[in-house]
């Protein structure tokens, strides 16, 4: 914000040249860390806890930032339900950096990966088939299923099809030197394939770093011997915490303070999506899941690359009110920002039931769950040199 709005030093028309260069490699080395740091069995496991919360949150988000727009701005129902569907999910870029650093359980962890990848993918997609419909004045409901049916079809088949394959591949490259770059080099071709085919290269790239993620698990499936690949290569870290690190300046360039309207739209709008969200993580998970789980869950708002991406086409495709977009998303994705942060701050002062899972609560063989023995005092004896120390 202060070298691009602030002190000018950077123009917002520079910055608007390399969103689709720097958005690409942002979602591709995101995606694929993500992918690399999920556990196949615990995503399986959450999938449908995932599924449903990616489906109603992004839904309640449209809906409730569409009627915002619509009677709050005065704008036409297609152009309101394209802000909501920009602005409708949480960003994957963000999430997966939160959650790896915070104290939630495998399963917790996995099931807000995965959602996030969902619900970015829903936006990529929708979004594109919005800006047609405003242009031709014309919306295809089976055109939006197709399209979202062959973006799933698309990543799956490359990104089972080629990151099975490559982690037999990675046997014969295990002592050479630059197999990283070669891994990355495959990775890139398969974005762009996907991108050739209509899907966004999101999944297609999560799949490829699920596969190599996995791979000790999947080599006693498929019946093959791989060598160890570490996820924490030095130059993959590096890597992923320079385009991390960049991207929040780079969402700092996006801001524009126009219109003082817009400002309490973002915000308004955005406080509406949290509690919006917390009703969804109510409906949507069960008992369970901990408190601390649920309250991570309830936080998990924030907004990111795809919306500040997706929000400089409205200007390249000359739709109405197309200025509007840039400055209304920068403010819901700061605000979004900042509520996730304040949320994330209060809930680390809930301690997780079980010191090794975490906050997933795991039931006993006698059907009740952990926290409910945990609850029970124990008396613990100590021993006479530890009474000495005391």
């Amino acid at each position: 914000v202060i070298i691009g709005p602030v002190l000018g030093i950077i123009q917002p028309e520079v910055v608007i040249k390399i969103v689709p260069y720097f958005s690409a490699l942002a979602l591709i080395i995101i995606m694929f860390d993500g992918g690399l740091n999920l556990d196949l069995r615990n995503m399986v496991k959450t999938a449908h806890f995932a599924i449903i919360l990616a489906i109603l949150s992004y839904v309640i988000s449209v809906v409730i930032v569409t009627i915002f727009a619509h009677f709050g701005l005065g704008w036409e129902w297609l152009e309101s339900i394209l802000l909501g569907t920009i602005v409708g999910g949480s960003s994957s870029i963000i999430v997966f950096g939160l959650v790896r650093n915070f104290r939630v359980s495998e399963e917790t962890r996995s099931m807000l990966s995965f959602e996030s990848a969902i619900t970015d993918i829903l936006a990529i997609i929708i979004a594109f088939i919005l800006f047609e419909a405003i242009l031709t004045s014309q919306f295809d409901l089976e055109l939006l299923g197709q399209t979202i049916g062959r973006a799933v079809t698309v990543g799956l088949i490359l990104g089972l099809g080629v990151g099975i394959p490559w982690m037999y591949v990675t046997t014969k490259l295990a002592n050479a030197q630059h197999s990283y770059m070669l891994t990355l080099g495959i990775l890139f071709v398969l974005f762009f394939m996907a991108n050739e085919f209509g899907e966004s290269g999101a999944l297609t790239a999560l799949v490829f770093g699920l596969m190599l993620g996995n791979k000790s698990h999947l080599s006693r499936i498929l019946k093959f011997k791989l060598p160890k690949i570490e996820a924490d290569d030095s130059m993959h870290s590096q890597l992923t915490f320079l385009v991390r690190s960049f991207f929040f300046v780079f969402v700092g360039l996006f801001a524009s303070f126009g219109q003082l309207e817009y400002i309490f739209f973002g915000v308004i709008a955005t406080m509406a999506i949290y509690v919006g969200r917390v009703m969804v993580t109510k409906v949507s998970l069960t008992k369970r899941f901990s408190r601390l789980d649920k309250k991570v869950t309830e936080v998990m708002i924030p907004r990111g690359l795809a919306a500040a991406v997706l929000a400089t086409f409205p200007l390249s495709y000359g739709l109405p009110n197309a200025e509007a977009y840039t400055q209304i998303i920068f403010f819901i994705i700061m605000t979004s920002v900042i509520i996730t942060t304040i949320g994330l701050g209060k809930a680390k002062s809930i301690p997780p039931p079980d010191n090794v899972e975490g906050g997933f609560v795991k039931k006993s063989p006698d059907g009740k769950d952990e926290t409910e023995k945990n609850d029970k005092p124990k008396i613990v004896k100590l021993s006479d040199s530890e009474k000495n120390r005391l």
